[in-house]
Order: C-alpha cells, then sequence, then structure tokens
C-alpha cells in the first residue's frame, strides 16, 4: 500500500475527496472504488504499481481515430472502478481483483518498456485504461509526468468521474482523452451507474480545453438511446467544439444487463442526429460500410480509411485535406507530445 492523495480529516474519519463520491472511512474501510483504504488512521491506495493487464494496442482501439492514427499505444491498468454500471464492458477488472497473473511495477518500468522500442519515435507512449485510471491516480500521475518529461504522450481512457483539483493537477501531462459519456440523463446516471452525471460533463468541459478530446457513448436500446437524449448530448458537445469527434458503441448484454444488442438502424439514427451538430461522428462494435472512416466535412473527401485495425490515410496534405485544402482536426503521427 502507498500513501494516497486529496483526502480530509473529519474527526476520526478520513474523507475521499478524488472522485464525487466522497467516500468517509474509519479504520478498515475500503472506498466504493475498492483501492482507498484507512489503515492506522492513515489514508492508502492499494493498487499503486499493481499491473492487472498490458499489451500493446493501435491507438484506434482506444478508440482515438484523430489522434496520432495508424500508431500503437502500451496500454496498461489496474483494478477497481468508481462506477457500478450494471452493463459494465471490464467488469473483472472493475469490480474484482487481478489474479496471480498481476505484477508489481514502477514508473521506470513503464518507461523501460518505452525504451525497448526504440524511444518516443518507434513508441507513442502510454494508454491508462481497462478499469478507471483515475482511481489509479497516483501511480498514473507519477508515471505520466515522467513520460512527458521524456518526450511520450499520455493517454486516459476514462469515465470522467473525477473532481476537478485531482483532474486540474494531473492535465499538464495528459496529451489526450477519450471519456466516456454513460447517457445524457442524470436519471440514468443514478439508476444504471449509481453516480452523478455532471462531473462527467464539467471533466468534458475542462479537458477539452487542455488536451485532445474524443467522447464514447454507449448506445443502450430504450435506456439512453432516444433521439431526444442523443440530440441533447450531441448539442452540447457542439457547443463545446463542433470538431469534438463522438463514437456511438454499439451494447451487447454484459455484466449484469442482459437487454437485447443496439439494433444497426438505432446506431445510424444516431450519428445522423450527431452529425446536426459534430463534424466527426463514428459507430463502433459494429460493421457498417463507411462507419469508421473519416471524410472531410466541407467537400466530403475521404481522408482516412480504416477496416478492423488497419488505416489507410487517403485524402490528407499534412492536415488539411488535400481536396478542399481545409484544416482537419486531427493529430498526426509525426507530431511530437
Amino acid at each position: 500500500m502507498e500513501e494516497a492523495r486529496f483526502y480530509l480529516k473529519e474527526k476520526d474519519k478520513l474523507r475521499c475527496v478524488l472522485c464525487p463520491r466522497f467516500c468517509l472511512l474509519g479504520n478498515g474501510q475500503v472506498g466504493t472504488c475498492g483501492v482507498r483504504r484507512v489503515e492506522n488512521d492513515q489514508f492508502y491506495t492499494t493498487n499503486y504499481g499493481v499491473l492487472a493487464a498490458a499489451n500493446w494496442d493501435p491507438i484506434e482501439k482506444k478508440p482515438l481515430y484523430h489522434f496520432h492514427p495508424g500508431r500503437s499505444i502500451l496500454s496498461v491498468g489496474t483494478y477497481g472502478c468508481n462506477l457500478l454500471c450494471s452493463f459494465c464492458q471490464n467488469w473483472s477488472l472493475a469490480r474484482g481483483k487481478p489474479g496471480e497473473a498481476a505484477e508489481l511495477i514502477s514508473p521506470e518500468d513503464i518507461l523501460g518498456m518505452l525504451e525497448k522500442e526504440g524511444g518516443p519515435d518507434k513508441a507513442l507512449g502510454v494508454a491508462y485504461t481497462y478499469n478507471e485510471p483515475s482511481i489509479w491516480y497516483e501511480f498514473v500521475y507519477d508515471t505520466a509526468r515522467l513520460l512527458h518529461d521524456k518526450g511520450y504522450c499520455n493517454v486516459l481512457v476514462t469515465n470522467g468521474y473525477i473532481n476537478r483539483e485531482p483532474l486540474k493537477e494531473l492535465l499538464p501531462f495528459i496529451d489526450a482523452m477519450n471519456i466516456d459519456v454513460k447517457a445524457f440523463s442524470e436519471s440514468f446516471y443514478r439508476e444504471y451507474c449509481h453516480g452523478l452525471r455532471d462531473p462527467v460533463i464539467e471533466t468534458v468541459e475542462a479537458a477539452a480545453k487542455k488536451c485532445h478530446v474524443e467522447i464514447t457513448c454507449l448506445l443502450i436500446p430504450t435506456l439512453n438511446d432516444s433521439s431526444d437524449e442523443q440530440e441533447a448530448l450531441a448539442r452540447w458537445l457542439g457547443e463545446i467544439n463542433p470538431d469534438l469527434v463522438l463514437h456511438y458503441s454499439r451494447y451487447f448484454p454484459q455484466y449484469k444487463l442482459d437487454l437485447p444488442a443496439t439494433p444497426p438502424e438505432v446506431m445510424e439514427r444516431a450519428r445522423e442526429t450527431a452529425k446536426k451538430y459534430l463534424r466527426y461522428v463514428y459507430l463502433g462494435n459494429i460493421i457498417l460500410p463507411g462507419s469508421s472512416d473519416t471524410n472531410c466535412p466541407y467537400c466530403g473527401n475521404l481522408l482516412i480509411m480504416r477496416g478492423g485495425s488497419s488505416i489507410r490515410m487517403t485524402g490528407l496534405d499534412g492536415s488539411n485535406c488535400n481536396s478542399c485544402s481545409n484544416k482537419i482536426n486531427i493529430v498526426l503521427p509525426d507530431s511530437l507530445c
């Protein structure tokens, strides 16, 4: 166990202020996230350096479509989560604990893994993913600072459920985020995630001012897929920046939720609705012609063709469309973090 940050002392207990749950813990108690604990009147994190999963992935798998397309990134994760989603796609790590395959690592070990691949020119950096990286805060912060100084990229794949002050301290070292907006209704967050919506909205708005941001929304039939709700979501994102990238992901029955999979026509309808407010909207977890391709929002020119984990950049001249010369919101592979 390592000493944790972001807590307040209240009489004989400690209150965690890392995320909007504000868990009040006495000796021997653990927060909802499953990793922040009080022992002997001290506040600890139990997952510092606990590596439960590590893989080299295409950056598109995060998903990030407009950030260094075609490059691979080291994906790392631990265990625990501060939301309790009934449809969780990674529930074994979010709600479980790592098995014998888990290992203890240091930020320097992560740097060594990247250096072994040949440095920043060969290895893009690290994506903190699989479980919720914000509750791995101390390890992510230490690692991100180290990698940032060495020229590597840091990517968060997150539910956005973090308080403003810890986010503010971390953001200078983060180059890109994919933020999972579960729905655009407060009632959905309360009933199906056992959390609050507004802190996620605040995270999106704050992060979009500091780094590259893409949004994912898992469309679940009858729960968050109505035209009105998706129009409200897209309108809000468009007001932040119409160049924000939105990924709609197809739901399949998982964990505690057994609703049938999202119909393809619902996915396509949501995309058409969102495109009234956003220039770049994609469909994931589904095979539909052109649903993962990037087209110029000004002239329709095919810029990037995607199939599985492979891509072909066919219509770009630098970061501009090679047909109409308009600038495209994209961070290219030769950009340095």
